[in-house]
């Protein structure tokens, strides 16, 4: 990885001081963690393209589907 996951050392530290010391390192902690399970998400994303023209997917999003055939 190119940069470094997580919050930097000026982040940390108003984060202790503005919600103490523990919070603070418990949400940091958290941020870095989510951020590593992006970039891993990221580089695992495959993305699927229809092989047969014409043919719609079964799993459509119900949202999509109303907003394309007008019906609410």
């Amino acid at each position: 990885m190119s940069q470094q996951l997580g919050l930097s050392y000026n982040a940390r530290k108003a984060l202790s001081v503005h919600i103490g010391e523990q919070a603070g390192t418990e949400i940091a902690n958290l941020i870095q963690r989510m951020a590593a399970q992006i970039e891993e998400l990221k580089r695992s994303k495959v993305n699927v393209t229809p092989v047969v023209p014409g043919v719609r997917q079964q799993d459509e999003d119900p949202l999509t589907t109303a907003v394309e055939e007008e019906r609410f």
